[in-house]
Protein backbone atom coordinates (compact mmCIF):
# COMPACT_ATOMS: atom_id res chain seq x y z
CA UNK A 1 0.00 0.00 0.00
CA UNK A 2 1.22 3.52 -0.79
CA UNK A 3 2.21 5.75 2.14
CA UNK A 4 -0.45 8.26 3.13
CA UNK A 5 1.33 11.20 1.51
CA UNK A 6 1.42 9.31 -1.83
CA UNK A 7 -2.24 8.32 -2.02
CA UNK A 8 -4.35 9.86 -4.78
CA UNK A 9 -6.51 12.07 -2.58
CA UNK A 10 -7.90 15.57 -2.98
CA UNK A 11 -9.71 18.19 -0.92
CA UNK A 12 -11.50 19.33 -4.08
CA UNK A 13 -15.31 19.33 -3.96
CA UNK A 14 -17.13 20.11 -7.19
CA UNK A 15 -20.90 20.35 -7.62
CA UNK A 16 -21.39 21.85 -11.11
CA UNK A 17 -23.91 24.66 -11.18
CA UNK A 18 -23.88 24.93 -7.37
CA UNK A 19 -20.42 25.33 -5.79
CA UNK A 20 -16.77 24.28 -6.01
CA UNK A 21 -13.73 24.12 -3.73
CA UNK A 22 -10.51 23.97 -5.77
CA UNK A 23 -7.21 23.56 -3.86
CA UNK A 24 -3.94 24.52 -5.59
CA UNK A 25 -2.43 21.04 -5.55
CA UNK A 26 -4.95 19.72 -8.08
CA UNK A 27 -4.81 22.54 -10.61
CA UNK A 28 -3.67 22.05 -14.19
CA UNK A 29 -1.89 24.92 -15.93
CA UNK A 30 -2.99 26.17 -19.33
CA UNK A 31 -1.53 28.09 -22.27
CA UNK A 32 -3.19 31.22 -23.64
CA UNK A 33 -2.10 33.52 -26.49
CA UNK A 34 -2.50 36.68 -24.37
CA UNK A 35 -0.80 35.45 -21.16
CA UNK A 36 2.68 33.98 -20.70
CA UNK A 37 3.02 32.13 -17.42
CA UNK A 38 1.51 29.21 -15.52
CA UNK A 39 -2.22 29.94 -15.74
CA UNK A 40 -4.72 27.95 -13.68
CA UNK A 41 -8.40 28.53 -14.42
CA UNK A 42 -10.45 28.37 -11.22
CA UNK A 43 -13.94 29.23 -12.50
CA UNK A 44 -15.72 29.42 -15.86
CA UNK A 45 -19.30 29.26 -17.18
CA UNK A 46 -18.65 25.54 -17.82
CA UNK A 47 -18.66 25.16 -14.03
CA UNK A 48 -21.76 27.31 -13.69
CA UNK A 49 -20.06 30.59 -12.79
CA UNK A 50 -21.02 33.89 -14.37
CA UNK A 51 -17.35 34.86 -14.62
CA UNK A 52 -13.90 33.47 -15.38
CA UNK A 53 -11.09 33.58 -12.81
CA UNK A 54 -7.41 32.71 -13.07
CA UNK A 55 -4.41 32.28 -10.79
CA UNK A 56 -1.22 33.19 -12.67
CA UNK A 57 2.32 32.29 -11.60
CA UNK A 58 5.72 32.48 -13.35
CA UNK A 59 6.60 29.82 -15.89
CA UNK A 60 9.99 28.12 -16.29
CA UNK A 61 11.48 31.40 -17.50
CA UNK A 62 10.43 32.93 -14.13
CA UNK A 63 8.26 35.38 -16.03
CA UNK A 64 4.65 36.52 -16.25
CA UNK A 65 3.52 38.60 -19.23
CA UNK A 66 -0.07 39.47 -20.02
CA UNK A 67 -2.22 41.76 -22.14
CA UNK A 68 -5.82 42.58 -21.28
CA UNK A 69 -8.04 44.19 -23.88
CA UNK A 70 -11.58 44.78 -22.69
CA UNK A 71 -14.09 45.25 -25.48
CA UNK A 72 -17.46 46.92 -25.01
CA UNK A 73 -18.78 44.01 -22.93
CA UNK A 74 -15.81 42.76 -20.85
CA UNK A 75 -14.55 43.99 -17.46
CA UNK A 76 -11.50 42.79 -15.50
CA UNK A 77 -10.27 42.85 -11.92
CA UNK A 78 -6.60 42.13 -11.16
CA UNK A 79 -5.02 41.58 -7.73
CA UNK A 80 -1.31 41.06 -6.99
CA UNK A 81 -1.12 38.41 -4.29
CA UNK A 82 2.67 38.25 -4.23
CA UNK A 83 5.75 39.78 -5.85
CA UNK A 84 6.34 42.87 -7.97
CA UNK A 85 4.51 43.45 -11.25
CA UNK A 86 4.91 46.15 -13.90
CA UNK A 87 1.49 47.54 -14.84
CA UNK A 88 0.69 49.76 -17.84
CA UNK A 89 -2.77 51.17 -18.60
CA UNK A 90 -4.20 54.33 -20.12
CA UNK A 91 -4.22 55.83 -16.62
CA UNK A 92 -1.18 54.47 -14.77
CA UNK A 93 2.28 53.03 -15.39
CA UNK A 94 4.64 51.66 -12.77
CA UNK A 95 5.92 48.77 -10.69
CA UNK A 96 3.26 47.57 -8.28
CA UNK A 97 3.62 45.36 -5.22
CA UNK A 98 1.62 42.87 -3.20
CA UNK A 99 -1.86 44.16 -2.42
CA UNK A 100 -2.17 46.23 -5.61
CA UNK A 101 -5.49 45.90 -7.39
CA UNK A 102 -7.21 47.44 -10.38
CA UNK A 103 -10.60 47.35 -12.04
CA UNK A 104 -10.53 47.65 -15.82
CA UNK A 105 -13.88 48.72 -17.30
CA UNK A 106 -15.00 47.91 -20.85
CA UNK A 107 -13.11 49.52 -23.75
CA UNK A 108 -9.78 49.89 -21.91
CA UNK A 109 -6.50 47.95 -21.96
CA UNK A 110 -3.79 46.87 -19.55
CA UNK A 111 -0.39 45.20 -19.86
CA UNK A 112 1.37 43.43 -16.99
CA UNK A 113 4.82 41.87 -16.67
CA UNK A 114 6.79 40.35 -13.82
CA UNK A 115 10.24 38.80 -13.50
CA UNK A 116 9.65 38.00 -9.82
CA UNK A 117 9.79 34.23 -9.37
CA UNK A 118 7.55 34.55 -6.30
CA UNK A 119 4.92 36.49 -8.24
CA UNK A 120 1.26 35.52 -8.15
CA UNK A 121 -1.68 37.30 -9.77
CA UNK A 122 -5.40 36.70 -9.33
CA UNK A 123 -7.39 37.75 -12.40
CA UNK A 124 -11.18 37.97 -12.81
CA UNK A 125 -13.10 38.50 -16.06
CA UNK A 126 -16.81 39.03 -16.52
CA UNK A 127 -19.31 40.29 -19.07
CA UNK A 128 -20.40 43.74 -17.91
CA UNK A 129 -24.12 44.22 -17.31
CA UNK A 130 -24.92 47.77 -18.50
CA UNK A 131 -27.21 50.25 -16.77
CA UNK A 132 -28.64 53.04 -18.90
CA UNK A 133 -26.77 56.30 -18.42
CA UNK A 134 -24.22 54.74 -16.02
CA UNK A 135 -20.61 53.94 -16.96
CA UNK A 136 -17.94 52.49 -14.61
CA UNK A 137 -14.46 53.97 -14.43
CA UNK A 138 -10.91 52.69 -13.94
CA UNK A 139 -10.12 52.01 -10.27
CA UNK A 140 -6.76 51.17 -8.74
CA UNK A 141 -5.02 51.20 -5.37
CA UNK A 142 -3.38 49.03 -2.75
CA UNK A 143 -5.49 47.09 -0.29
CA UNK A 144 -3.06 47.92 2.53
CA UNK A 145 -4.12 51.59 2.30
CA UNK A 146 -7.82 50.88 2.85
CA UNK A 147 -9.05 50.85 6.47
CA UNK A 148 -10.81 47.86 7.99
CA UNK A 149 -14.31 48.08 9.42
CA UNK A 150 -16.35 45.71 11.56
CA UNK A 151 -18.86 43.44 9.82
CA UNK A 152 -22.41 43.69 11.10
CA UNK A 153 -23.80 40.63 12.94
CA UNK A 154 -20.37 38.95 13.05
CA UNK A 155 -17.76 38.29 15.72
CA UNK A 156 -14.13 39.34 15.21
CA UNK A 157 -14.73 39.73 11.47
CA UNK A 158 -13.41 42.74 9.54
CA UNK A 159 -13.90 43.85 5.93
CA UNK A 160 -12.53 46.35 3.44
CA UNK A 161 -14.14 47.29 0.11
CA UNK A 162 -11.87 47.63 -2.92
CA UNK A 163 -14.43 48.99 -5.40
CA UNK A 164 -16.99 51.79 -5.12
CA UNK A 165 -20.57 50.82 -4.29
CA UNK A 166 -21.94 53.17 -6.98
CA UNK A 167 -24.57 51.88 -9.40
CA UNK A 168 -22.09 52.16 -12.27
CA UNK A 169 -20.39 49.00 -10.97
CA UNK A 170 -22.04 45.60 -11.37
CA UNK A 171 -19.43 43.76 -9.25
CA UNK A 172 -17.90 44.27 -5.84
CA UNK A 173 -14.60 43.07 -4.37
CA UNK A 174 -13.89 42.84 -0.66
CA UNK A 175 -11.26 41.37 1.62
CA UNK A 176 -12.66 39.61 4.67
CA UNK A 177 -10.38 39.13 7.67
CA UNK A 178 -11.25 36.71 10.45
CA UNK A 179 -9.38 37.51 13.63
CA UNK A 180 -8.77 34.64 16.03
CA UNK A 181 -12.21 33.31 16.93
CA UNK A 182 -13.82 35.20 14.04
CA UNK A 183 -16.88 33.81 12.29
CA UNK A 184 -19.92 34.78 10.26
CA UNK A 185 -22.90 35.74 12.40
CA UNK A 186 -25.32 33.55 10.43
CA UNK A 187 -25.48 31.17 7.47
CA UNK A 188 -25.94 33.32 4.35
CA UNK A 189 -28.32 32.34 1.54
CA UNK A 190 -28.61 34.93 -1.24
CA UNK A 191 -28.92 35.42 -4.97
CA UNK A 192 -25.38 36.75 -5.53
CA UNK A 193 -22.65 34.36 -6.56
CA UNK A 194 -19.21 34.61 -4.97
CA UNK A 195 -15.63 33.79 -5.81
CA UNK A 196 -13.30 33.51 -2.81
CA UNK A 197 -9.50 33.35 -3.13
CA UNK A 198 -7.88 32.48 0.21
CA UNK A 199 -5.07 34.94 0.94
CA UNK A 200 -3.99 33.93 4.43
CA UNK A 201 -4.38 31.29 7.11
CA UNK A 202 -6.85 28.47 7.54
CA UNK A 203 -10.58 28.21 8.06
CA UNK A 204 -13.66 26.05 7.88
CA UNK A 205 -16.15 26.84 5.13
CA UNK A 206 -19.78 25.74 4.95
CA UNK A 207 -21.04 24.97 1.44
CA UNK A 208 -24.63 23.72 1.44
CA UNK A 209 -24.61 21.31 4.41
CA UNK A 210 -20.94 20.30 4.52
CA UNK A 211 -18.11 22.03 6.39
CA UNK A 212 -14.71 21.77 4.67
CA UNK A 213 -11.23 22.86 5.75
CA UNK A 214 -9.72 25.57 3.54
CA UNK A 215 -6.35 27.29 3.54
CA UNK A 216 -4.15 29.81 1.74
CA UNK A 217 -4.21 29.30 -2.03
CA UNK A 218 -7.62 27.64 -2.21
CA UNK A 219 -10.36 29.01 -4.46
CA UNK A 220 -14.08 28.67 -3.74
CA UNK A 221 -16.94 29.34 -6.14
CA UNK A 222 -20.37 29.75 -4.57
CA UNK A 223 -23.38 29.81 -6.87
CA UNK A 224 -26.61 31.68 -6.13
CA UNK A 225 -28.48 30.60 -3.00
CA UNK A 226 -25.82 28.19 -1.73
CA UNK A 227 -25.96 28.23 2.10
CA UNK A 228 -22.53 29.48 3.18
CA UNK A 229 -20.58 30.58 6.25
CA UNK A 230 -17.01 30.49 7.53
CA UNK A 231 -14.82 30.73 10.60
CA UNK A 232 -11.08 30.89 11.13
CA UNK A 233 -9.02 28.12 12.70
CA UNK A 234 -5.38 27.74 13.69
CA UNK A 235 -3.03 30.18 15.34
CA UNK A 236 -3.10 33.00 12.80
CA UNK A 237 -5.73 35.09 11.08
CA UNK A 238 -7.79 33.90 8.12
CA UNK A 239 -8.57 36.16 5.15
CA UNK A 240 -9.80 35.96 1.58
CA UNK A 241 -10.55 38.11 -1.45
CA UNK A 242 -14.27 37.94 -2.23
CA UNK A 243 -16.13 38.86 -5.42
CA UNK A 244 -19.86 39.33 -5.84
CA UNK A 245 -22.30 40.62 -8.43
CA UNK A 246 -24.29 43.66 -7.31
CA UNK A 247 -26.42 46.69 -8.27
CA UNK A 248 -28.44 44.90 -10.93
CA UNK A 249 -32.03 43.59 -10.92
CA UNK A 250 -33.36 40.50 -12.69
CA UNK A 251 -35.99 40.05 -15.37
Amino acid sequence: MLPTDKLLLSRARIVPGYYALIPPEGRVYNTFPHIQGKVAITATPKLGAGFVSYVIRPDQSKRIVGKLISDKDIEYFLYINNGMVNITTEKIKGTMEKGFYMYLPPNQYADFESWDESGEIFLYKRKYVPLEGKFPWFVWGNASNIPWHDCEDAQNLLSKELLPSNEEFDIGFHILRFKKGGCHGFVETHYQEHGAFILQGQGMYLLDTIWSPVKKGDFIWMGPFVPQAAYGIGEGEFSYLLSKDCNRDFI
